[in-house]
């Protein structure tokens, strides 16, 4: 039995998206719509397709017939019963603010939302699942993010320096990160354009001219206000403020645990995450917020942004990410149409090819020719083969057998 089988993800359209990036990687005709995510895993809301012996099979269906096979062992998992989902992005306006909780505290929140009968659907839903949710990206390009808050001197000269802010300046002091972000957290919707209507008429026009710098949080504060609809001004602006704002440079990567708060601003990146889809939201949102659970799991400290170069392994070949997370681990591999890239998988792996065009056998003797945008899937205890004629870019999705 063939251990390789090609993969086809799912497309999310959502409106934070490209119109380019992804149409470009997959060679689709694009639509007159933004797209913005590239799904590659067994996630129920939207699995992905593989080419099996039994005809184009939805991943999670295909798991549930050869779940040790695929995985290598028997485990439990919230979707689709593989750990992680693996994504490509396109971000051309900024996402939500958002922190993830941990898995105890997913799990304390799944069943008290269960016991409230809160419908899985609703919208005022905190949590979907009982999973945590840790998260690490690699940019494909450069990439922006917010992430984690800032340290106290340069939160304090944030407040000392923004002149609509200089009220906010005593309470830092006094009470701190947590005290600090509740407040504005907690101000009414007139109290919050108040503060932040005369910061969007002085940053707009500079903005507008070109004037702002992208390490500036006026730069993305006035997108964010620019994009706009309606009279209320969002809460989330505050955080661009307060939170470190992250270049990213193409094949770096950024790993995000539980509690840091974060944004992705713009750029393309690979994400892998575990299988959640529990999001507490702090703003940039028409989304719920729910104040008083966001600030049960936000890490109120200071967050020194660990950029990660990843660890080059001894065939030249590959990088690996590594990360804390158990559910997953991203690599890069590659390719200079010479050496090939030998693979022994332990678990499941989804591959991906960024660049280039190649070629997976595995050591039944199956081959896949995989182009530009095209994916696998490979189940466990698999030993395969990566070939390229000339230069390719390919990312790895498994999870860490030790």
């Amino acid at each position: 039995m063939t251990k390789i089988f090609a993969l086809k993800g799912k497309i999310q359209n959502y409106a934070w998206g490209g119109n380019e990036y992804i149409p470009n990687l997959l060679g689709i005709s694009k639509e007159d719509k933004k797209y913005a995510e590239y799904w590659m895993g067994a996630h129920v809301n939207a699995p992905s397709v593989i080419q099996s012996a039994e005809g184009d099979v939805n991943l999670d269906a295909f798991l549930n017939h050869h779940l040790e096979e695929s995985l290598g062992v028997k485990v439990k998992s919230t979707f689709g019963k593989l750990p992680f989902l693996f994504k490509v992005l396109d971000v051309n306006d900024m996402l939500s603010i958002q922190v993830h909780p941990t898995k105890i505290e997913a799990e304390k929140g799944f069943k008290h939302e269960n016991e409230l009968g809160i419908p899985l659907s609703a919208p005022h839903r905190n949590y979907k699942d009982d999973n945590h949710k840790p998260e690490i990206m690699v940019a494909l390009s450069e990439f922006w993010l917010l992430h984690g808050f800032l340290s106290e001197e340069k939160i304090t000269k944030v407040l000392s320096t923004v002149p609509e802010f200089s009220e906010l300046l005593h309470v830092f002091n006094e009470k701190g990160y947590y005290g600090l972000y509740k407040t504005v957290m907690e101000q009414s919707q007139e109290e919050t354009n108040h503060v932040l209507k005369p910061l969007a008429e002085r940053i707009l026009p500079l903005y507008k001219r070109g004037e702002l710098s992208k390490f500036d949080p006026g730069f993305w504060a006035a997108k964010a206000i620019e994009n706009e609809t309606g009279t209320s001004i969002d809460k989330g602006i505050y955080s661009i403020y307060f939170f470190n704002i992250v270049r990213v440079e193409s094949g770096d990567a950024v790993f995000q645990d539980a509690g840091i708060p974060h944004a992705y601003l713009e750029g393309q990146n690979m994400e892998l995450m575990a299988n959640s889809d529990n999001v507490l939201r702090g703003g940039l949102t028409p989304k719920h917020i729910d104040v008083q659970e966001l600030l049960k799991h936000v890490a109120f400290k200071e967050t020194i942004p660990n950029i990660i170069k990843g660890d080059n392994q001894s065939d030249g070949l590959e990088r690996i990410y590594k990360s804390p997370a158990p559910d997953f681990e991203l690599s890069q591999i590659k390719l200079n149409g010479q050496k090939p890239y030998v693979g022994n998988s332990k678990s499941a792996q989804i591959l991906i090819v960024i660049d280039g065009r190649v070629n997976l056998s595995d050591e039944s003797g199956a081959t896949l020719q995989l182009n530009n945008g095209e994916s696998a899937f490979i189940m466990a205890k698999c030993e395969y083969s990566i070939s390229s004629n000339s230069s390719a870019v390919i990312y790895k999705a498994t999870t860490p057998c030790n």
